[in-house]
C-alpha cells in the first residue's frame, strides 16, 4: 500500500523488545536499522507527496529496503 509506514516494530512486533535490545547493544544492527528506517521514511515521503519518480529509481530503493529488512530479520530471529 502505497505510503504504507514499515518501520521494524510494525513489521516484526513479536520482537519488539529484541530491536530494542539490538538498537542498544549491536553497532552493526543498529546501523542496518538506522539505514532501513532512513530509506522506509524517503520512500514514504515520495509516494506520499507524489514526487515524479523513475520506476527504476523507486524499485532499486525498495529492493534495498528489503534487503535491509531481511537482513535486519536474520539477525532478530537468532537466538
Amino acid at each position: 500500500m502505497q505510503g504504507e509506514n514499515h518501520a521494524l516494530i510494525f513489521e516484526f512486533p513479536e520482537y519488539r523488545e529484541r530491536i530494542h535490545h539490538l538498537k542498544a547493544n549491536d553497532p552493526d544492527f543498529q546501523l542496518d536499522a538506522k539505514r532501513y528506517h532512513q530509506l522506509d521514511h524517503h520512500i514514504r515521503g515520495l509516494e506520499m507527496k507524489q514526487i515524479p519518480t523513475s520506476d527504476d529509481i523507486f524499485t532499486a530503493m525498495k529492493k534495498q529496503r528489503a534487503h535491509l529488512k531481511d537482513r535486519l530479520y536474520r539477525k532478530l530471529s537468532v537466538h
